[in-house]
C-alpha cells in the first residue's frame, strides 16, 4: 500500500526531474537558438519571430505545470510533516 511519505518522496524526485528537464530546455534553447530555429522553421514552416514565441509559450506553461502539479501538492505534503 502507498503512504503519503511515499507519494511525498516520488512527488520530490519528479518535482527535481522536471525542474532539470526545464533548465535543459531552457539552456539549449539559449545556446543552440540558431540551430534549433533552422530545423524546426524547416519542419514546420514558421518564422523565427513565431518560433521564439512558441518557445517561450512552451517554456511557460511547463513551469507552470510544474509548479501546479509537482512542487505545491510536495510543498503541502512537506508542511503537514509527511
Amino acid at each position: 500500500m502507498i503512504t503519503l511519505s511515499d507519494i511525498t518522496e516520488l512527488l520530490g524526485w519528479a518535482s527535481i526531474i522536471n525542474i532539470c528537464a526545464l533548465i535543459l530546455a531552457a539552456f539549449f534553447l539559449t545556446v543552440m537558438r540558431g540551430t534549433i530555429i533552422a530545423i524546426h522553421s524547416k519542419m514546420f514552416g514558421l518564422s523565427d519571430n513565431d518560433l521564439l514565441l512558441i518557445y517561450v509559450k512552451y517554456m511557460a506553461n511547463y513551469k507552470t505545470l510544474i509548479f501546479v502539479f509537482m512542487l505545491s501538492p510536495y510543498l503541502a505534503l512537506k508542511v503537514m510533516g509527511h
